[in-house]
């Protein structure tokens, strides 16, 4: 439980109290404004006011916000972290107003330890006089008292801690511009694992400490930048000409090396992918697109990361930002930055390099990229989110193998019961930029900037009763819709419903979990019924009868109970090619009138036994899980 795949949930949990900090940048910007040639002096300490007080009460925003992303976003673990901040605040200040502070250290704390508790007690059963206090009500109980042996505890080693951060921030101070490398190498290598935000919660809101002219204590790169420090910002200046320049070159280069057929298709996904990296910071969909193929050339990048870091460090450049280091927050903190102008033309320079060592390595390594090959495409069908989001359910074993589903900007985290269960090519076929597997049934499949929609669509899902019946690719080719069929007695859904494949090799598996019923005597065509009272039949292609068997074995009989995958027949493509009228191989339901609905993965091509190319619900199923 806590090993890497508890860290990916605390980092995801980190990330959601950063969502309220760009409003304590827009309000300090606003703030900077002329208010008083509009006859409102009083605005900019009010805007001013305002922004301070999001850094000033940070602690409290974080432990709140992690409590709620460790529990699922349960109001009980929020309410806890809250209630035992105040005490936490109270106590230490009763014992010395001077003395132990609240701190991000502090909030963090209270907020792991708020999410633990929930987990831990949910289900927590007392006498039965006292059970309205068990289950997630004990969660508030239980860290009042937790809170108060916490603030005891800190006010025993507070001065202990403060020192020893304070000699942690000028240990990485004194390793001047290798410390800011070495950070920002490790920033881009975390990213591959959704890690990244607990390095950052160090470095933004724990390294160093700043008190502005009011005695109000700052703590951390972030907030000690927006109250004007001016030694804050070295450990987020660097990151712009990455996000803003360096990445967005990258998918120019994808985009120029793209076939031409493809070229459309691709330059519609990654200028979206450009515009997000370059506006807001956003770069998983570009780097995500790379590092599957071409992990050594991640590790370049991390590398020149680092060293772009170093440069703007020894430049003495300082620049900041509370969300990500895109050109909107990059325009709103300029008048608080110190040489921030030199990070454009630094930017041009990275942006350049990028494009060109790109492209040579895409071509002269013959990479795999999108758009090089019919591979992923994070933004084709995000409109079809509802209709695939089974799909992929089904492709991560169901939803019994689904213990806890979260998701990020960019990726579904999961932990399952069996990650041996994840179909990784039906995934692809869906959608996904990659899947990490972290060990311990936790996993990650990168979707884009859509993975939170999915998310929410995949847990409609999960908490129906209504059953998918997934069918597996029967060979291995491409699918396409039923509609194109060289034969009017399939495309018109005379026969049934379902889909189509054309074949690239001579072998048919069952789709489905089912039993044998039928057997053409031309050895052409195999029918299935499954438990559920689907009629399947497949139908190796067009006009193929005639044959008498020809090019055709059989390897199952009648009644023979089969599995999706296993082998049913072999057929010769060259006899088929020369005889047969087409090589269209349609899977189609002969008794569509039972199914309540139907899904379809994207046409494209599959492998043999691959998972979710088509799932329905059937009536009579989802009736008898509506009556119980």
């Amino acid at each position: 439980m806590y090993g890497i795949g508890y860290l990916q949930r605390l980092g995801r949990a980190m990330m959601l109290p950063m969502t309220v900090l760009p409003a304590a940048a827009i309000f300090l910007m606003l703030a900077r404004l002329p208010w008083d040639s509009f006859g409102w002096p009083q605005v900019p300490d009010i805007l001013h006011a305002a922004g301070m007080a999001i850094f000033e009460y940070i602690p409290y925003v974080f432990a709140i916000g992690i409590a709620l992303g460790l529990s699922n976003q349960t109001a009980t673990a929020g309410m806890a972290a809250l209630t035992g901040m105040f005490i936490f605040h109270i106590v230490t200040y009763t014992y010395d107003p001077n003395g132990v502070q609240p701190s991000m250290f502090a909030g963090a704390v209270i907020g792991i330890i708020s999410g633990w508790a929930h987990d831990r007690f949910k289900s927590f059963q007392l006498p039965e006089f006292l059970q309205f206090f068990g289950g997630s009500r004990f969660v508030p109980l239980f860290m009042s008292v937790v809170s108060l042996l916490f603030s005891w505890i800190m006010i025993g080693v507070g001065e202990g801690l403060r020192g020893w951060a304070e000699s942690a921030g000028t240990l990485v101070y004194s390793a001047g511009g290798f410390g800011v490398f070495l950070y920002g190498f490790l920033h881009r290598i975390l990213v591959a694992f959704g890690l990244h935000h607990l390095l950052n919660h160090v470095f933004w809101f724990q390294v160093g400490q700043y008190s502005d002219a009011n005695g109000s204590v700052y703590f951390g790169d972030m907030p000690r930048f927006f109250a004007g420090d001016p030694n804050a910002g070295i450990f987020m200046a660097g990151l712009y000409p990455i996000m803003m320049f360096a990445l967005p070159a990258v998918a120019f280069a994808i985009i120029h090396e793209a076939r031409e057929d493809l070229k459309p298709k691709t330059r519609k996904q990654f200028r979206i992918a450009a515009l997000s990296s370059f506006l807001t910071g956003v770069t998983e969909p570009v780097e995500f697109a790379f590092l599957f193929v071409a992990p050594y050339l991640f590790i370049v990048h991390a590398l020149i990361s680092g060293g772009i870091m170093w440069l703007v460090y020894e430049l003495d450049i300082h620049h900041g930002f509370t969300f990500s280091a895109g050109a909107l927050e990059f325009l709103v903190n300029m008048p608080l930055a110190q040489k921030g102008w030199l990070l454009i033309p630094i930017g041009l320079v990275v942006g350049l390099l990028y494009y060109v060592m790109f492209r040579w390595s895409i071509r002269r390594f013959q990479l795999a990229t999108p758009g090089r090959e019919d591979a992923t495409r994070l933004d084709d069908w995000a409109g079809d989110i509802p209709y695939r989001a089974p799909l992929i359910l089904q492709s991560l074993g169901g939803k019994e193998n689904v213990v806890r589903l979260e998701a990020c900007i960019t990726r579904l985290r999961l932990t399952l019961e069996d990650d041996r269960r994840v179909d990784v090519q039906s995934l692809r076929h869906l959608g996904a930029a990659g899947v990490i597997r972290l060990g311990g049934g936790h996993v990650q499949v990168v979707f884009g900037t859509f993975s939170e929609l999915i998310r929410e669509e995949i847990n409609k899902h999960i908490q129906t009763d209504v059953q998918q019946i997934q069918f597996h690719s029967p060979l291995q080719g491409r699918m396409i819709p039923l509609e194109e069929v060289d034969d009017p007695i399939f495309a018109q859904r005379l026969v049934g419903r379902g889909v189509a494949f054309i074949p690239d090799k001579g072998e048919l598996v069952a789709p489905v979990h089912g039993t044998i019923i039928h057997i053409h005597p031309s050895l052409h065509a195999i029918g299935l019924s499954t438990k559920d009272g689907l009629e399947v039949l497949l139908h190796v292609g067009i006009d193929t009868s005639h044959l008498g068997g020809k090019g055709f074995t059989i390897l199952v009989k009648m009644g023979d109970e089969v599995t999706p995958g296993q082998p049913l027949l072999k057929f010769h493509i060259p006899t088929l090619k020369k005889h047969a009228k087409s090589l269209a191989t349609p899977m189609v339901i002969t008794n569509p009138d039972i199914v309540k609905s139907w899904r379809f993965a994207p046409y494209k091509a599959v492998k043999k036994g691959q998972a979710a190319v088509m799932s329905v619900v059937v009536k009579e199923r989802e009736n008898k899980g509506a009556e119980k």
